[in-house]
């Protein structure tokens, strides 16, 4: 399934995405779920989804559309619009990319992790904000997961069955406050500065999430192509690893870092007020966010 989360007036509405309809989960099931609830009900309650979305489509297939709105009409937000933890994210996981920050560099022989906090998600298609901390801002695709089932000590021959699907997340980063604090945390996580979705993409439909092709462009113009497989460590050693000693929860999004490419080592440089930076990952659909000035008060 690809689920997905949409604005309705002032607040949220979970959605399941046929062809380019959506369905309703809540009016289709007679419940009040965000995508959080989903998560934390597990198995059965995304099987009761599941079955619904079944019945969407042959009622779809008869000419019957009753409950189902059309995608175009739709704003989406971000699949978990505010989560309930910092986002986990990956520094330097593909090789070129480590390369490309210093050929002196080696490869880290332990992941890498930092965080972003949930003020900076931002939606699928939202603007992202260069606001007055930023001088030089970057782009960084990513092939994000979400956690489906709590854990710990997990194994990583059992890591991916704590997943409960995937999604296109763009780390985007302010160079001169990454360096200048020594460390990630300011520098990438300024407000709108974690699109992601544009749907949470369920596990069933990525049978190896080591074998997707990831892609940038700016402006039409293509900045970073490389797939999952060459990550260094991957999505089942992201999971044992942090999980050694630390709870994972259902709703828990960690992004596994960006290949090569990126603005800061790329011939046509960083981004500016004006840009458009699509964002892909194979199978999970794309982000389309415009650079904007930030409204002075």
């Amino acid at each position: 399934m690809k689920l997905l989360t949409y604005r309705k007036g002032r607040g949220y509405r979970l959605g399941a995405l046929i062809g380019e309809r959506v369905l309703d989960v809540n009016e289709a099931l007679g419940t009040r779920l965000d995508m959080l609830r989903l998560l934390d009900r597990g198995e059965d309650a995304m099987a009761r989804v599941a079955e619904a979305v079944k019945s969407a489509k042959t009622g779809s297939r008869a000419g019957k559309n009753d409950g189902l709105l059309p995608l175009k009409d739709l704003r989406l937000a971000a699949p978990i619009p505010k989560t309930r933890k910092n986002i986990v994210c990956l520094g330097l996981n593909y090789a070129e990319h480590v390369k490309e920050g210093g050929s002196d560099r080696d490869l880290p022989p332990h992941p890498i992790f930092f965080t972003k906090p949930p003020t900076a998600i931002t939606g699928p298609y939202d603007p992202v904000v260069y606001g007055r901390a930023v001088t030089r801002l970057d782009y960084e695709v990513e092939l994000a997961f979400v956690i489906g089932a709590k854990g710990k000590y997990i194994p990583k021959e059992e890591a991916l069955d704590h997943v409960a699907g995937y999604m296109v997340f763009q780390d985007i980063s302010e160079r001169t406050l990454q360096r200048q604090h020594q460390q990630w945390y300011r520098g990438k996580s300024l407000d709108t500065f974690a699109p992601m979705g544009p749907y949470l993409v369920t596990r069933d439909e990525v049978p190896d999430p080591q074998a997707l092709d990831i892609w940038c462009k700016v402006n039409g113009s293509a900045r970073q192509q490389s797939n999952t497989r060459n990550m260094i460590f991957d999505v089942r050693t992201i999971i044992s690893t942090l999980s050694d000693g630390i709870t994972l929860e259902p709703g828990d999004v960690f992004a596994t870092g960006t290949p090569s490419g990126v603005g800061a080592s790329h011939p046509l440089g960083l981004l500016k007020v004006g840009d458009v930076v699509e964002s892909s990952v194979e199978g999970l659909g794309t982000l389309r966010n415009k650079v904007v000035a930030e409204k002075r008060p």
